[in-house]
């Protein structure tokens, strides 16, 4: 097994992100995004096993009639796609369930369960998730982009302190 790359400096992938957040822009005149492809992957899903869930003048109707074919789908595939590549090359890639070694493996996964649902939700509530709103909002100076980020570092650092005995 090949020895993995080291790790980018966290500036230098700060600055190649916010040049690809640039390019993303001028190229397709949206920013970054997640939580939307996973909405209308939701939505789709809905229609075909539940088909009440996306009536008209329900919550998901909007993005079931849109449908898979958007933007945001094919960013988040090619994430996907580009980051399974990344660990590959960089010999990082490898199956595991990460989390604090403390706990066994059913408790990580909860926890991951809980904090992604959390995430999901607060992402729903705040109408963007932390590319979406955070990176693409602060970016073009809306102020809801950066009270989410403020909101996005406080929850962090919280959750940090309240679950860092768990890590050790």
């Amino acid at each position: 097994m090949k020895r993995p790359l080291p790790l980018w400096n966290p500036y230098a992938a700060g600055i190649v992100l916010g040049l690809g957040l640039l390019v993303t822009f001028v190229v397709t005149g949206n920013g970054y995004g997640a939580t939307g492809a996973t909405t209308r992957a939701t939505a789709v899903i809905a229609g075909h096993l539940a088909p009440s869930l996306v009536a008209p003048h329900t919550y998901l109707h909007g993005s079931y009639v849109a449908g898979m074919n958007a933007w945001i789908v094919w960013e988040v595939l090619g994430m996907a796609i580009g980051a399974l590549i990344a660990s590959l090359l960089a010999g990082r890639f490898r199956f595991e369930i990460d989390g604090p070694r403390r706990t066994g493996s059913g408790a990580r996964l909860a926890l991951a369960l809980f904090g992604g649902a959390a995430s999901g939700l607060g992402a729903r509530l705040a109408l963007g998730c932390t590319s979406g709103l955070g990176l693409s909002g602060a970016a073009v100076l809306a102020a809801s982009g950066f009270l989410f980020l403020i909101g996005f570092f406080i929850a962090g650092a919280l959750f940090g302190t309240l679950t860092k005995g768990l890590w050790k």
